[in-house]
């Protein structure tokens, strides 16, 4: 009875699949009908009762691990670029995909007409009687070398191109996606003032803010009149404290000015990751004071070191209402 004991034991704490049993709440085997008079009977199902239990405990902590594992092995997708960028990459180049076909194709047969050339060039300077084939040879060598090159440098810039594109692109994407406190009970993503405001983000220590805040105030009718909305970012996690007149006499125009600067960045630390990576790739110290203007649709037009030039935005961008506006609405300057 021991060895059947044994060899039952064994049996079922093998596979996890080898239990079979009618109650799937209670994982046991239920055998007494069989050996409801006999004590060892009672004994061996008490033992595969106990295995069964055991098996089961096992199994679920693999199955956990694995499901562990899988996940961790899973891509990150904020490594990845947005299905979006790509889109957006495909309408601003819509025949980049059709021009890098073409030069892979002519990348292609250049280089097979040069292997046959090579094999020819091989055969003509082995024989004697094929010297005069020579010069001709040689000519269409050159051709199909010239050829591949030629096309291979403009593959390679139109894939650069695209990269810097779909970077470009992702990093807008994640611009988009950071958030703005309007007022005490609205919080907003930056997404959302796509075609209704040109965002200037100023970037730095507390002082430095409080500087361009003054050098704003000739500007801030012309400044509101062009839809420009000031992001102040205080880099030294100071928040500055802006000083508004509030005479009578100036309430219309301090209303201005409260409402060219009402916007709060939420989040800092994401806000400054994000610049951070802006200035490593534009090569730009992390201690820099620097700006970045956005285009009405959300694109990054301008850039740089120090103050915003306020009086030159004033000049470059046309006004979001009037009669012209609707004409002048891609007058927003380049792209970076």
């Amino acid at each position: 009875m021991a060895s059947l004991v044994a060899h039952a034991y064994y049996s079922v704490i093998g596979p996890c699949s080898l239990y079979n049993h009618r109650d799937k709440k209670d994982k046991t085997l239920d055998l007494r009908g069989h050996f409801m008079n006999d004590r060892e009977s009672l004994l061996f199902v008490s033992c595969v009762n106990e295995a069964i239990h055991i098996r089961s405990i096992r199994c679920r902590k693999r199955s956990s691990l694995s499901v562990i594992s899988s996940s961790a092995n899973r891509p990150s997708s904020s490594t990845e670029i947005s299905s979006t960028a790509k889109i957006r990459s495909e309408v601003l180049s819509p025949f980049r995909t059709v021009r890098m076909f073409f030069y892979l194709a002519f990348v292609a047969s250049g280089a097979l007409g040069g292997l046959i050339a090579t094999t020819q060039l091989i055969g003509a300077l082995s024989n004697s009687l094929r010297a005069s084939e020579v010069p001709d040879i040689l000519k269409g060598l050159g051709i199909d070398i010239g050829a591949v090159s030629i096309f291979a440098f403009l593959y390679s810039r139109e894939n650069n191109a695209k990269n810097a594109q779909l970077a470009r692109l992702s990093r807008e994407e994640s611009l988009s996606n950071l958030k703005l406190r309007v007022n005490e009970k609205k919080i907003i993503s930056v997404s959302s003032l796509r075609g209704l405001a040109r965002l200037v983000i100023c970037a730095g220590p507390a002082s430095h803010i409080l500087e361009s805040f003054k050098r704003s105030e000739p500007f801030t009718q012309n400044l509101l009149d062009r839809g420009v909305l000031v992001v102040p970012l205080a880099m030294d996690g100071n928040l500055p404290r802006f000083e508004f007149d509030e005479n009578e006499e100036m309430k219309e125009t301090t209303s201005k000015r409260k409402r060219l600067w009402q916007l709060v960045p939420v989040y800092v630390n994401e806000w400054s990751e994000w610049l951070d990576e802006q200035k490593k790739l534009a090569g730009v110290s992390p201690e820099s004071s620097v700006y970045l203007s956005l285009r009405l649709d959300g694109r990054v037009r301008g850039s740089g070191v120090g103050y915003p030039p306020w009086n030159a935005f004033v000049a470059q961008l046309p006004p979001v209402k009037g009669m012209w506006s609707g004409l002048l609405d891609g007058m927003d300057g380049r792209v970076l």
